[in-house]
């Protein structure tokens, strides 16, 4: 994708009157009916297929960024946004009984099926419940061993050289993909059914989308009254780099997908795509 493509008048201005992520974040909420896709995960697990809804969001998100609205796989560097060089899905995951939370990057997420997914996601979680995180989450207890007086200017320092002047510090898994293109977390594992995401200071992200609590649901098709399972999902997004023209892109894509959940089995035809 072009730089023109993603620098219009609208984004330029945007990178400069609004300060990231405090001034300009947006939220949105829609409710998707995933009886079809519950079903499918059935269908799986009856041939020993262990995927579950949240593995089915994360390839229907991918896809939907990749495919169907690439404009939000892009970050704010210098007033500017720059394109990522590929899909990369942050999904947090429980790391522990005591509810502490880390997350596994899915590079190339819209170009893997849904058992990719979820193979990649159940390896790379057991690994970070054994203490092998990933180098940014790592350095988390950097910050923890720094006297609190201290802790807040070092973390705004590093902000400032990440999002302020666009620069990778390596040694601390500081990189422009570091929080990946977007992040997807399950609350409704909590049983929580449904609720609003900060946007992480310094992760650059374009948005945080938000699994709820999926539940039937009477709801009206074709006339009728029937019951349906209807999950919840909201997003918080960076107004910096998506309008609502583009919430409204992907909140379609991905109620297409999960009401036809057989094609994230398969992989995507890039081509027709």
């Amino acid at each position: 994708m072009s730089l023109d493509r993603l620098n219009t008048p609208w984004r330029v201005i945007s990178t400069a009157i609004y300060k990231p992520p405090r001034d300009g974040r947006t939220h949105g909420t829609m409710e998707i009916d995933v009886t079809n896709a519950l079903a499918y995960i059935a269908e799986q697990r009856a041939m020993k297929n262990r995927i579950t809804i949240t593995h089915l969001a994360t390839a229907a998100l991918a896809r939907a960024i990749g495919f169907y609205v690439p404009e939000m796989n892009a970050y704010v560097c210098r007033g500017r946004l720059i394109a990522h060089k590929d899909v990369i899905v942050m999904v947090a995951v429980n790391a522990g009984d005591g509810g502490e939370m880390t997350s596994i990057k899915i590079r190339n997420a819209h170009k893997k099926t849904v058992f990719q997914i979820a193979d990649e996601i159940r390896d790379r979680a057991q690994k970070a419940r054994k203490g092998s995180e990933n180098k940014l989450m790592q350095n988390k207890h950097i910050l923890l061993s720094i006297p609190w007086p201290f802790r807040n200017i070092l973390f705004n320092i590093l902000k400032f050289m990440t999002t302020g002047l666009g620069l990778e510090i390596r040694s601390f898994g500081l990189t422009h993909d570091a929080f990946g293109s977007v992040l997807l977390t399950n609350i409704g594992s909590h049983g929580l059914t449904t609720g609003t995401a900060a946007l992480f200071p310094g992760s650059n992200l374009p948005a945080v989308i938000i699994m709820g609590k999926a539940e039937e649901k009477p709801v009206v098709r074709d006339g009728k009254i029937v019951i349906r399972t209807i999950m919840p999902i909201s997003g918080t997004f960076d107004h910096r780099v998506v309008d609502g023209f583009h919430g409204g892109k992907l909140a379609a894509a991905i109620i297409e997908l999960l009401q036809q959940p057989e094609k994230m089995g398969l992989p995507p035809d890039l081509e027709e795509n």
